[in-house]
């Protein structure tokens, strides 16, 4: 990438979806943002594909007849295509011109009537007698699967070996609204024991039932027991006196003054002295043990740093803790109460601490390495499930992790591991289905489906009028395929056993979503063209700034925003003389550009970055903002400070539509349980960010933003020019010419060349 070709920023160029061209329609997606990023702002049914418990199933009620809502504006057109909707049998494609749209709805909805009317299923079920009409269990029959000819191919292809080392590994789109934006990632960690393939995705929370579903978890009640145990306590003084709340208290109110550039106020001054107040009243107390001495110092030498600040100013201060003493000490403990063995057809997990894979990155070389065991702590729970056969996963449940109290961006996380060696690619993909999840790539009608939930997210268009109507008869028509289906396989069904018919319904559900898909992404995008000033949804298709399919970002991908890709010189003109920069505060720029991209805290631990590279890395997990990059709108710099990247041209990056922004400093904040969370400051619209005017502004994107491609920034300032010559020669070595279509000469300038 960066070589000077187009494929530093290639887009997968399909067509919008035709409903008259797709035979073969892909399952229902509808990207799902994270829950504190207005979880379904499409507006869909986030249950419409749940299953039933098997007692629950009653096939019966499966064939009566789902209404479509009658106030949807485009009901009238989606059941014309209903004759498009492949059947069992693989027949020859019906004439779509050979029955008229009221025809098509009756046939449709009639079968079912018809079908219960001869009495077929019923006479089938019981003509065999007792010991011959044995039920089947799920082990005992093969999946029933229609042939479908291939028409609409992956958008992202599965590699059968994600390349070793590759920090960023291999972007995959998977079709379905299981996924965050739809993305997963496959990375081949180098190891001694051969590549350590794993599968990195972030579950919506709408999905999380379904995975849920496919585990058999011990714990479901826990017990309390004593242990002896090596523990880290505040002292009880330090406890009794606040000391470590005050010095926190004192270092935040100033830190916030570094990260803005603001002056030290009067109410910063009183919190640090205050603070030091209180440590000297214990320092000067000559009753006090050892260990309390060496507690109240701890606490003054982090508020003579402080106090250092207030008079100097200066770059923001390190990370201060409390202090701390190691005891050993009788901790209650709960533990979960074994149950015995998984439930039938389900995956063994067990509970434990959330941690993080810890991969090292080699600064030499940009290899990504992992042992495969090894990893670092995280404030949450997560799920060890065993799948099987070496294969393993590793998930972090949105239900487990109270947001007040855990880290927020890890909510939804999920690995899937394969067993040591190479050529796993394709498996971990299917091995999703094993989760009860989705497991095939995108398609172009699901991408289309992907970017139209993107855009309403991100214009701000779920609560537009005929929006819901034509969620709902989305849905409607899905609901209407599942009973297609289970009426042409419904002599099959009947033979099975509690277990297999619910396996078999979660494929039906599945396999209906993947069919009707391309009648959906009509109605829907219908609504959306009307909701946004269109006429209908062929005057939106046929638009300039009209992108459905994905770009490479970074070895990201990433979804544009139609109401910035086709007004771009009217977003370059709201931001004319105002740039989107972004300051390195830890680091050297050489390792930044050695990856190529610039990763949000989640991502940077994945690759193998060590932290202490961000401003707020901690308190970031606990917002949700690690999961993103964070830049600023600022005056276009002319006289700019060594180690910032500078996007003079920010409409580069307001084409996509996974960002959102603050004009003041809230840590990225998602959580809605956060205090720095602020539901009616955040804004999505480019317009808005433009004017930003708040020294602490923050726009965010979610995963990174690659350094060499398309969305390269205009400026990247050295802080000498010996570094300058020390990038340039590592980017030749590399045969990295060129950054944003501009020679990287042009790119890396100095801060001297300002001067």
């Amino acid at each position: 990438m960066g070589t000077g070709s187009k494929s530093s920023h290639q887009s997968y160029a399909v067509s919008p979806t035709a409903l008259a061209e797709a035979p073969t329609a892909p399952p229902d997606i509808t990207g799902a943002p994270d829950a504190a990023e207005g979880t379904d702002l499409t507006g869909a049914a986030a249950g419409g594909t749940g299953i039933p418990e098997p007692e629950e199933l009653d096939l019966s009620q499966l064939l009566a007849e789902p209404a479509l809502p009658a106030e949807a504006p485009a009901a009238e057109d989606a059941p014309a295509e209903l004759d498009a909707l492949p059947g069992a049998e693989p027949a020859p494609e019906p004439d779509v011109s050979a029955t008229g749209p009221e025809e098509e709805l009756q046939e449709a909805s009639a079968e079912p009537e018809g079908l219960a009317a001869e009495g077929e299923l019923q006479g089938s079920a019981e003509e065999a007698p007792a010991e011959e009409a044995g039920l089947l269990h799920a082990d005992d029959i093969e999946e029933v699967q229609e042939e479908e000819e291939e028409t609409d191919p992956p958008l992202t292809p599965v590699p059968a070996a994600p390349p070793v080392g590759e920090p960023t590994g291999t972007p995959l789109l998977v079709g379905g609204d299981d996924f965050i934006n739809s993305e997963a990632t496959l990375v081949a960690y180098d190891s001694p024991d051969g590549p350590r393939e794993v599968l990195l995705t972030h579950i919506s929370e709408e999905a999380e039932e379904k995975l849920l579903d496919a585990l058999s978890i011990p714990g479901t009640h826990m017990e309390e027991i004593q242990v002896e145990e090596e523990v880290k306590e505040r002292l009880d003084l330090d406890k009794e006196k606040k000391l470590a709340e005050l010095t926190k208290t004192a270092v935040s109110s100033v830190q916030h003054k570094l990260k803005t550039g603001s002056e030290m106020s009067d109410a910063s001054i009183a919190k640090h002295q205050a603070a030091v107040d209180a440590v000297s009243a214990v320092l000067s107390d000559p009753s006090i043990s050892d260990d309390e001495k060496a507690m109240a110092q701890h606490y003054m030498d982090q508020l003579n740093v402080v106090k250092d600040k207030i008079d100097n100013g200066g770059s923001v201060m390190p990370w201060m803790d409390a202090y701390e003493v190691t005891e050993t000490k009788m901790v209650t403990k709960q533990i979960p109460v074994p149950n015995g063995e998984p439930e039938p057809d389900t995956l063994a997990a067990t509970v434990r601490k959330a941690s993080r894979i810890k991969a090292s990155l080699d600064p030499e070389t940009g290899q990504s390495s992992w042992d495969g065991v090894t990893r670092s702590s995280a404030n949450g729970t997560e799920y060890e499930i065993d799948m099987g056969d070496g294969w393993t996963a590793v998930y972090r449940p949105y239900k487990d992790n109270d947001p007040k109290h855990t880290e927020f961006s890890l909510r939804g996380q999920l690995e899937v591991h394969a067993p040591a060696g190479a050529g796993h690619g394709k498996d971990l993909v299917e091995r999703l289905e094993q989760l009860h999840l989705m497991n095939k790539p995108m398609t172009a009608a699901e991408g289309e489906w992907t970017y139209l939930s993107n855009n309403i997210q991100a214009q701000g268009l779920g609560g537009a009028a005929g929006m819901q109507a034509a969620m709902d008869t989305a849905q409607g028509l899905q609901d209407l395929q599942v009973q297609e289906i289970v009426h042409q396989r419904m002599e099959t069904l009947m033979g099975l056993d509690s277990g297999a018919l619910q396996t078999a319904m979660k494929r039906i559900q599945l396999e209906a979503a993947h069919k009707v898909l391309p009648m959906k992404v009509e109605v829907v995008r219908d609504a959306v063209a009307k909701a946004s000033g269109f006429s209908d949804g062929a005057a939106l298709a046929a638009s300039p700034g009209y992108e459905p399919t994905p770009s490479t970002s970074g070895k990201w991908l990433t979804w544009s925003r139609f109401d910035v890709t086709g007004k771009q010189a009217e977003i370059q003109g709201a931001f004319k003389g105002r740039s989107l920069t972004h300051g390195l505060h830890g680091g050297a720029l050489a390792s930044l550009l050695g990856t190529g991209v610039l990763a949000s805290t989640e991502k940077r631990a994945v690759m193998g970055i060590g932290g202490g590279l961000g401003m707020s890395e901690q308190a970031d997990k606990m917002t949700g903002g690690a999961n993103s990059v964070f830049l600023r709108v600022k005056k276009t710099p002319s006289q700019p400070s060594g180690g910032m990247l500078i996007w003079d041209d920010p409409s580069v990056l307001m084409r996509r539509s996974d960002y959102y922004a603050y004009n003041g400093d809230h840590f990225g904040a998602i959580n809605p349980a956060h205090h720095n969370y602020n539901e009616s400051a955040i804004t999505r619209d480019p317009m808005k960010i433009a004017k930003f005017s708040a020294a602490g502004n923050e726009v965010m994107f979610r995963n990174g933003l690659d350094l060499f491609g398309a969305e390269a920034p205009s400026r990247i300032v050295c802080h000498t020019a010996a570094e300058r010559t020390t990038i340039l020669a590592s980017l030749a070595s590399r045969g990295i010419t060129h950054m944003g279509g501009k020679a990287v000469e042009d790119v890396l300038c100095t801060t001297d060349d300002y001067s």
